[in-house]
């Protein structure tokens, strides 16, 4: 028994495996881009699904689709959307730069399985006559990145980003009394409280979120309804809008028609604009991860101040070695999507005239950057941030050894005298106080008042002129 069928487009015959649903046009860009064997992700094929399910639904609600027909096509869209057909999208990402090659793997597949429906394989369900009515590949492919971008960031990002931060303020209220070391340019700086400083990072993973859903509006424009150029040739006049309306009552989010379809299409400023918030973040997150690195380091050589959570064994050599492994789960992710951003410019740049080329490498690397910063954020949150414990005495230690404390007699004694006390107490690896008693005319209790690293922490001037 044949393994196949034969298959007609355009340029004529050709063989697709005897039980796929998709067809001819989904079989040529099979064999020819087997470039990376990446797909596109599955938030991808159902912001697809959707599209194609509501496109359906508007179309015969204008009298241009048949009911029966429409109705098939709803149901085996929102199948797709619904992850049902998943091994039918075997696609790789780097294909025709408009995407025309998923668009019509996704009509194929939606058809044939509209005809099974109607229980007929030739009920006359057509990819492009009827699932593909009122469309075309270079308004549904920009549509689907922002209507999955949008999903993934509500559903996953920013509910991650907002645990980070309950994470984070919930251990900076934890330890808010303890006082460490502050550090300018990994040297030793004036005092902080570890609630302080942790209290810096919920404020960045609070940045974060407002960041991201500024960006949001933009994204919520839709560019279904301009079909092949921005015009909206073959579609009715109120398509694009109705679409938009039905996918965002669906869906519960604000989605509208574009304001302009030309730039929609030509154009994908509101992808890179989030890309570039994802960046942004991923840079702050960076930041995060590697102070809790190197406040982890250690336990013996390094700055030994907080112990994070032993998740699994460091070395294959030696024994007991266990490493910061969530902290640098995080700054690989970071890395990946610094560059995601890079390429996701990049490909920006190639909207030629009416339409952008590159739209398959924006969508991919754009959703890959919301999906793995989201999940790294939580799982930093839960397996690094929540279960670190501080050792309070190495803290401690660090602290009254530290001879920056000197700062706080400036107003009193003066910058230069001050440089000399810290100096000669580093130099001779003395107290601190002992050596500005010596040097200064203040006493024991007035030294113990001014250097005092919790008051230091409070900062301002008091007003004897004195910290």
């Amino acid at each position: 028994m044949e393994n196949f069928r034969i298959e007609k487009d355009s340029l004529g015959e050709i063989k697709v495996p005897a039980d796929a649903l998709y067809g001819a046009q989904t079989q040529r860009a099979v064999e020819n881009f087997p470039v990376s064997g990446i797909r596109f992700p599955r938030s991808f094929i159902r912001a697809l699904g959707l599209i194609k399910a509501v496109a359906a639904e508007v179309n015969a609600g204008l009298g241009l689709l048949d009911a029966t027909i429409a109705q098939a096509i709803h149901q085996a869209a929102l199948e797709v959307a619904d992850g049902k057909w998943d091994d039918q999208f075997p696609l790789d990402i780097f294909q025709t730069g408009s995407g025309t090659s998923t668009n019509m793997n996704a009509n194929e597949v939606i058809a044939n399985r509209a005809n099974q429906l109607l229980l007929d394989r030739n009920a006359g369900v057509h990819p492009n006559n009827h699932v593909n009515m009122g469309q075309s590949s270079n308004d549904v492919i920009p549509a689907t990145i922002h209507v999955s971008a949008y999903i993934e960031v509500t559903e996953v990002l920013i509910p991650a980003f907002k645990h980070l931060q309950d994470m984070l303020k919930k251990r900076a209220a934890e330890f808010h009394d303890i006082v460490k070391t502050g550090r300018t340019h990994l040297m030793d700086a004036m005092p902080v409280t570890l609630g302080q400083e942790i209290g810096g990072w919920a404020y960045q993973a609070q940045q974060a979120v407002e960041r991201i859903e500024s960006s949001l509006p933009r994204l919520a424009k839709l560019a279904i309804g301009g079909t092949a150029v921005g015009t909206g040739i073959n579609a009715a006049k109120d398509f694009g809008r109705i679409v938009a309306s039905r996918l965002a009552g669906r869906t519960k989010l604000p989605f509208v028609e574009a304001d302009n379809h030309f730039a929609a299409q030509a154009v994908m400023d509101a992808a890179v604009e989030l890309s570039g918030q994802l960046k942004a973040t991923a840079s702050s997150f960076m930041k995060m991860a590697n102070d809790l690195r190197w406040m982890n380091s250690g336990p013996i050589a390094g700055l030994g101040e907080v112990a994070l959570p032993s998740l699994q064994p460091g070395s294959s050599i030696m024994p007991g070695k266990v490493n910061p492994v969530m902290c640098e789960m995080m700054m690989m992710v970071a890395a990946q999507v610094t560059g995601n951003d890079a390429a996701i410019t990049v490909a920006n740049q190639q909207g030629n005239f009416q339409l952008n080329v590159m739209l398959p490498v924006i969508g991919h690397n754009l959703l890959q950057s919301i999906t793995i910063l989201g999940n790294a954020a939580r799982l930093l949150a839960d397996r690094a941030i929540a279960g670190f414990t501080v050792n309070k005495e190495r803290i401690t230690a660090l602290l009254d050894r530290n001879p920056i404390l000197v700062t706080a007699l400036n107003p009193v004694i003066g910058y230069d005298k001050a440089a000399r006390i810290a100096k000669r107490a580093y130099a001779e690896g003395r107290s601190l106080k002992d050596v500005a008693a010596e040097m200064t005319g203040l006493s024991r209790d007035e030294l113990d008042k001014l250097l005092d690293p919790r008051k230091m922490t409070e900062g301002g001037i008091g007003e004897d002129g004195k910290s």
